[in-house]
C-alpha cells in the first residue's frame, strides 16, 4: 500500500502543530523532512524567524511566514542539499498553513522549513519573492494548530529574529 500523506506532530513551547506531509506530490522534500524527523534533528530545534508585513521594509514583495529548523546541537551540514521540487511540477501551492522548505538558491534546502500565514503566491514557481523565480518546495500543510503558528509569528522579535526563539520540544510522525 502506497502511503500518500503522513501526519506529523510538532510540539513547541506555545503548543502543538499538526501537519500532513504530502509524500505523493513532493516525494523528495517530504522524504528529506521525514528523515530529519525520524533521526531527531528537530527535537530541541527552534522557530527563529518571523516575517510580518511590518518587518520587511526593504522588500517590495511582502510575505508572512515563520521559519524553524533543526537543533543547533546537531549538524545538518553533513547532509546533502535536496533537489528543488517546484510548485509548477508538484501542483502544491503556498496557501495559509502550507509547510515548505527554506532555501537560498535552487537545490540548496537542507533542514530549515517555514509555515505560511495567509496565502503566499509569490513563494510559488514564477513568484517574485526570490529573484530566480523558482519558488520554494511546498510539501505539506497544517491540519491543527494555526493558532500556535500565529502566536509564534506575534512573539517578540528583533527585526525578523525571534527573541528568544520558540523552542521545538519534539517532532514525531503519527502512525
Amino acid at each position: 500500500m502506497l502511503l500518500l500523506a503522513l501526519l506529523v506532530v510538532l510540539e513547541t513551547d506555545l503548543g502543538k502543530i499538526e501537519m500532513e506531509i504530502d509524500t505523493q506530490h513532493a516525494p523528495v522534500t517530504s522524504a528529506n523532512f521525514l528523515d530529519l524527523v525520524h533521526h531527531g534533528f528537530y527535537d530541541g530545534g527552534v522557530f527563529h524567524r518571523t516575517v510580518t508585513p511590518k518587518n520587511q521594509p526593504d522588500n517590495k514583495i511582502k510575505i508572512e511566514v515563520i521559519q524553524g529548523g533543526p537543533s543547533p546541537k546537531l549538524s545538518e551540514k553533513d547532509r546533502p542539499p535536496i533537489r528543488l521540487e517546484r510548485t509548477n511540477v508538484t501542483g502544491l501551492r503556498h496557501k495559509d498553513g502550507t509547510i515548505s522548505m527554506a532555501r537560498d538558491g535552487p537545490d540548496t534546502a537542507i533542514g530549515d522549513f517555514f509555515i505560511c500565514i495567509g496565502d503566499q503566491p509569490e513563494l510559488d514557481f514564477g513568484g517574485h519573492r526570490n529573484p530566480d523565480g523558482q519558488g520554494f518546495a511546498a510539501f505539506g500543510h497544517v491540519t491543527k494548530g494555526m493558532d500556535v503558528v500565529r502566536k509564534i509569528q506575534q512573539a517578540p522579535a528583533d527585526g525578523q529574529k525571534l527573541t528568544p526563539p520558540i523552542k521545538i520540544l519534539r517532532v514525531q510522525s503519527v502512525p
